[in-house]
């Protein structure tokens, strides 16, 4: 699965700037300068934090949103709090089945633009963070689902997202092989930049299953790397800093000889 990312101003404004969309960037920019937890060198998504996203809404400018869909159903916030926990990532083989994502897949998808995730690995009872990004360095541009919700009581409007998962390529079940899961090994699915249009077709036109499937494949292993971090859990933690996602060995575990 994905909880866990890295994800900085630059690389989330990246599309904005190739579009020469400066209104935009600026706007963006004022509101993120209110986060005080941005940017975001490592976020938890169980914190539900708010990244830029690029949704297939005209006119498909970069659009601040919380990590979590709020489902259709979803009536108060008693309700949205309850569910929440359950939509930061949707498998992409179930979207058009299950009601929290039905019609977000048909109607409202989405790009998520990270520097990369982490993941944790399992050897002999523990765990092990890998950061996990693109060999080239460009950003990797998440599938994902959006939706609002507005709060019924107060009038608030909240504007929230899922990413996509797709199975694991060989490098990810390895990384991603916890033993209690009770599901294969999953992975983000990473858009190549040809399928990213694709992906954010029209928010008018819906988008059939038949169409998805395809654009739902791992990303290729050999355009990835990874190495190991520093704890991302409990008192090791070090917290949202740059260097958090600096190599860290553990010399318990050879990566020579697992991979």
């Amino acid at each position: 699965m994905c909880y866990d990312v890295k994800a900085q101003l630059e690389t989330q404004l990246r599309r904005a700037k190739r579009d020469s969309d400066v209104h935009a960037i600026a706007e963006i920019k004022n509101r993120l300068a209110g986060l005080t937890d941005h940017p975001y060198h490592h976020v938890y998504g169980f914190k539900h934090p708010k990244l830029v996203i690029y949704t297939n809404e005209p006119p498909m400018e970069p659009v601040i949103s919380q990590w979590g869909l709020a489902p259709h159903w979803v009536k108060d916030k008693k309700q949205l709090y309850g569910a929440w926990n359950k939509t930061l990532n949707a498998r992409g083989e179930t979207i058009f089945e299950l009601e929290s994502f039905k019609s977000s897949a048909i109607h409202r998808r989405c790009i998520i633009p990270i520097d990369g995730f982490y993941e944790h690995r399992h050897f002999k009872g523990k765990t092990y963070p890998h950061y996990i990004y693109r060999k080239d360095g460009k950003p990797m541009n998440l599938a994902g689902l959006w939706r609002e919700w507005t709060d019924q009581v107060t009038g608030e409007v909240l504007h929230t997202f899922s990413i996509v998962t797709t199975t694991a390529n060989p490098m990810m079940e390895k990384i991603h092989n916890n033993p209690a899961a009770s599901e294969e090994p999953r992975m983000p699915v990473i858009l190549p930049e040809e399928l990213e249009e694709q992906w954010l077709q029209d928010y008018e036109e819906e988008l059939t299953e038949q169409a998805v499937n395809p654009l739902l494949q791992p990303f290729p292993e050999e355009l990835m790397t990874f190495h190991t971090v520093g704890r991302l859990r409990g008192k090791e933690y070090a917290g949202n800093i740059p260097e958090i996602n600096e190599k860290v060995s553990y010399p318990e575990l050879d990566q020579q000889l697992l991979f």
